[in-house]
């Protein structure tokens, strides 16, 4: 699967996971997940490159109890820092 193949999954499934994604330039600070008064949010960076916004996603997944672990089975090995379990 390619990098950006798998950025748009990963962001379908951090939708349906209840994440509300934004994408905002950020200067290359990169972005993460936190949760606003009971509502999650996924902010990118549109400074960065696919694979690194690829990684903040499954990072912030990865540590969602809510996700689905087998469907992020499906993507281990494309980020970078860590591999999802």
């Amino acid at each position: 699967m390619r990098t950006v193949e798998a950025l748009r999954a990963v962001l379908r499934l951090a939708e349906q996971a209840g994440y509300e994604v934004r994408h905002e330039w950020l200067d290359g600070a990169g972005g993460g997940a936190c949760e606003v008064k009971g509502r999650k949010l996924l902010v990118l960076d549109l400074a960065l490159g696919p694979q690194e916004q690829l990684q903040i996603v499954l990072d912030a997944l990865h540590r969602d109890p809510e996700v689905n672990r087998h469907e992020l089975r499906r993507f281990a090995g494309l980020g970078t820092r860590r591999e999802v379990a």
